[in-house]
């Protein structure tokens, strides 16, 4: 029987077998291999079971053949045996003690056997009534304020688990603090740190980072923030805000000439800088977030890039800093360059609103002030793909519809681009359902009439992995699909990606020319940064798209930048960084199965 777990139920197991091996006194090497397995699945940039679904779990970061096998245990059966003998003889509650902040594996099992506190149910309203009736105090190695902190621990605990941000959210919502402390001449230099920096799809609280030489001027405007509900902390080189919407803000100041090594600390994450850690070891220093110490004194750096050089290594962008294999491509001066927002060309995934009894959603916006903002940004070319139009409609109708769009863009491409050096290609897309048996939504006339269509799962997501991946080869196999549109159907925070056989698809996909889409909308941002690295690995084409409904949407695809640039893609990974002299070769239909290069 597959068990389902998230990434944070596994971490938590293994945070437990290390803390059980701690109290049994196990070897230290063993202890820590558990604890950082833990760290690594905790902050994984996907779902562990999907790496296990794909039979890759030893891609993950820290997890070995030994730990991949006991997780396979997990997944297939709902219980790992070697655990189960870990966890003999030790009291159940000492592992949600665990949870309470300060206490550690040895503490946990001290307070267990002190006070008689054996299952698990009930643990911590037992270990408050004897904190308050004054017994933890009276305990070898405990006293008063560790009784009072552990009181404390206890009524945390209750407090509501803050729920993650999407990436969006957490962005925009930190740049009007960043703007806001940016007009103060006290601050130097200002950046986003931790998950918010290395453009994860969610992020817990926001922090940043100032340079100043003023830091009680800065905090004082920081604590200041218009919407700033409660001051929680206020102290020489840090503070702490929650916003009247629920935000907590961390400030970090430093000075100038050692604000490198604290933003590299802070932007993490900590599989990263455990590893560095481990190569500044080896040099014989010890690094933290004041620079590279010995017992001669601290070296400090005014910014990453010295200190990265003293490492040995280049540089390395905040979105790859997750232990995956950057740091050893940086020692080989072999890291990726990068793609950036102004090597995109044009985006193909647009919704306007184009009058029709569609299938799904209609934009907002019309087509002339979309295509005007693109000119804008400086595309060379733009594709509207509304979803396909109700099926409630007859094929004589969808075909009459799609030609009044081809009419309408034909008219367009003359209008806006008449008396104007200033070319762009407007594009007459469609996004088209798959049915479950692998249909298009809509007839071969009717796509005859397109430039190119969007094939997309909408509906139905709950089909074996081989049940779907048939579903998405068949919806793929028609010549004027070029794309795979958001192509796991995931929604943040809401549904899960459906499962399927990637190898297939991406050996499909590189075969036929079709490209996999990195769609930039907050919810989705799909394809995955993990399927992103794993279809580059593949020489599979993706196109970052906004899918946009409205005209200020086409401001969303720096996100889907960012997935790709987490995914370690390259501008020759990404179809529409092509000018538009080249996309309109790749468009052509292909010939006998081949690919156009």
């Amino acid at each position: 029987m597959k068990v389902t777990l998230n990434n944070q139920a596994i971490s938590r197991l293994l945070q437990q077998v290390a803390a059980a091996l701690e109290v049994q006194q196990a070897d230290r090497f063993r202890i820590i291999a558990y604890q950082r397995a833990a760290v690594a699945v905790e902050h994984a940039t996907a779902e562990i079971k999907d790496w296990w679904d794909e039979g890759r779990l030893t891609d993950v970061p820290g997890i070995g053949k030994a730990l991949a096998t006991h997780l396979d245990e997990l997944f297939r059966t709902g219980k790992v045996r070697h655990f189960a003998s870990i966890f003999r003889g030790l009291p159940p509650a000492m592992f949600v003690f665990l949870d309470l902040s300060g206490v550690g594996a040895k503490t946990a099992y001290k307070l267990c056997k002190e006070l008689g506190i054996k299952r698990a149910t009930g643990a911590l309203a037992r270990l408050e009534t004897a904190a308050k009736a004054g017994k933890v105090r009276q305990l070898e190695d405990f006293g008063e304020q560790s009784e009072k902190d552990l009181l404390q621990a206890l009524a945390a605990l209750k407090k509501p688990a803050k729920k993650r941000m999407r990436l969006v959210f957490a962005d925009q919502l930190a740049q009007k603090i960043i703007n806001y402390l940016a007009r103060n001449p006290a601050v130097l230099k200002i950046d986003p740190l931790g998950s918010l920096r290395r453009q994860t799809a969610t992020v817990g609280d926001i922090d940043i980072a100032v340079a100043t030489q003023k830091p009680q001027t800065v905090i004082k405007n920081f604590v200041s923030f218009p919407g700033t509900k409660k001051i929680l902390i206020q102290g020489s080189k840090t503070a702490r805000i929650v916003l009247a919407t629920g935000q907590q803000v961390d400030l970090k100041t430093q000075s100038p000439d050692a604000y490198g090594a604290l933003l590299q600390h802070f932007t993490g994450s900590k599989q990263h800088n455990i590893h560095l850690r481990e190569i500044a070891q080896k040099k014989g220093w010890s690094l933290s977030e004041y620079g590279l110490k010995r017992e001669a004194g601290t070296k400090k750096f005014a910014d990453e890039k010295s200190l990265y050089q003293a490492l040995g290594m280049p540089w390395i962008p905040p979105e790859l800093r997750e232990d995956t294999g950057e740091i050893e491509a940086s020692l080989k001066h072999q890291l990726p360059k990068l793609i950036q927002l102004n090597d995109i060309k044009g985006d193909l995934h647009l919704h306007s609103d184009f009058k029709f009894k569609t299938s799904h959603d209609l934009g907002e916006s019309p087509m002339d002030s979309m295509v005007k903002k693109a000119r804008e940004i400086g595309y060379e070319y733009l594709g509207f793909s509304e979803h396909n139009p109700s099926t409630t409609n007859t094929q004589k109708q969808m075909i009459k519809i799609i030609r009044r769009k081809k009419e309408t863009i034909d008219k367009l491409n003359y209008s806006m681009n008449k008396n104007t050096q200033k070319q762009i290609k407007i594009l007459n897309g469609l996004e088209i359902d798959i049915k479950t048996n692998g249909q298009l939504a809509v007839s071969d006339e009717a796509l005859k009439l397109l430039d190119y269509a969007i094939a997309s799962v909408h509906a139905h997501f709950q089909m074996s992995p081989k049940a779907m991946t048939a579903r998405l080869l068949a919806g793929l196999n028609h010549p004027k699909v070029k794309i795979l549109g958001h192509p796991t159907g995931r929604q943040i925070g809401t549904r899960e990606g459906y499962e399927a056989d990637w190898e297939k698809i991406f050996s499909f996909c590189r075969q036929r020319d079709i490209w996999l889409e990195i769609n930039a909308w907050p919810e989705r941002l799909d394809l995955p940064d993990f399927l992103v690295r794993e279809a580059v690995k593949n020489g599979v084409k993706l196109i970052i798209n906004s899918d946009s409904h409205a005209l200020s949407q086409l401001d969303l695809l720096p996100y889907g930048v960012a997935v790709a640039r987490r995914g370690w893609a390259q501008p020759k990974d990404i179809i529409n960084t092509l000018p538009w002299s080249a996309l309109s070769v790749r468009l052509k239909p292909m010939k006998g199965g081949e690919s156009t290069k």
